[in-house]
């Protein structure tokens, strides 16, 4: 199921100030680099746990409703669905009302309403836009993730000379996956 985000993020998960004392950067002038670094390192960690660290909401297509009538998006923690609709084959809309669908944020999935109709057109006809993240603000984000987001950006802004010339930058530090691991999201 393809997932396109349309909502990022609107604040990080760590504040540059709180970076910089991280670091123990006394200096504004890596202030750009390191906003990058912790927007980088926030997008790894979500990519790594399959987890939106702050509340985003993303667009999902699907070609038909599933037969049991669930959808496991992937994308965690689920906080609502805002908007659903069906595409015909010309590609005109019908809004379906998104209050019917019913989030069990605990199981990761999205019970679809009894009785829907099917898409219009058997490729992409069903789009839902969903809302995922711990909640609005950094501190809504679970303090491992948060210190792993601290970590990585760490290692990357210690080691960016080294990029070209070594592969064990591009690794993922132990440290920084021991902490994501209670929160990865496996598929199979």
């Amino acid at each position: 199921m393809p997932a396109t985000l349309l909502v990022p993020p609107a604040v990080e998960p760590c504040s540059v100030a709180e970076a910089k004392s991280f670091l123990r950067v006394e200096h504004d002038d890596d202030d750009g680099v390191i906003a990058a670094l912790i927007a980088a390192a926030r997008g790894h960690v979500e990519a790594l746990t399959r987890q939106g660290l702050i509340t985003q909401t993303w667009r999902l297509t699907r070609d038909g409703w599933p037969p049991d009538g669930r959808i496991a998006p992937r994308l965690a923690p689920l906080r609502s669905v805002a908007a659903a609709r069906l595409l015909d084959e010309g590609g005109q809309a019908t809004m379906l009302d998104a209050g019917r669908f019913a989030v069990d944020a605990a199981a990761g999935v999205i019970a679809v309403p009894r009785g829907l109709s099917p898409p219009g057109r058997t490729r992409g006809g069903i789009v839902l836009d969903v809302v995922v993240g711990f909640g609005d603000e950094a501190g809504d984000v679970p303090a491992q993730l948060r210190h792993a987001v601290r970590m990585l950006v760490a290692h990357w802004y210690e080691n960016r000379g080294l990029a070209a010339i070594g592969a064990s930058v591009a690794m993922l530090p132990g440290s920084v996956s021991a902490l994501i691991a209670s929160y990865r999201v496996l598929s199979l």
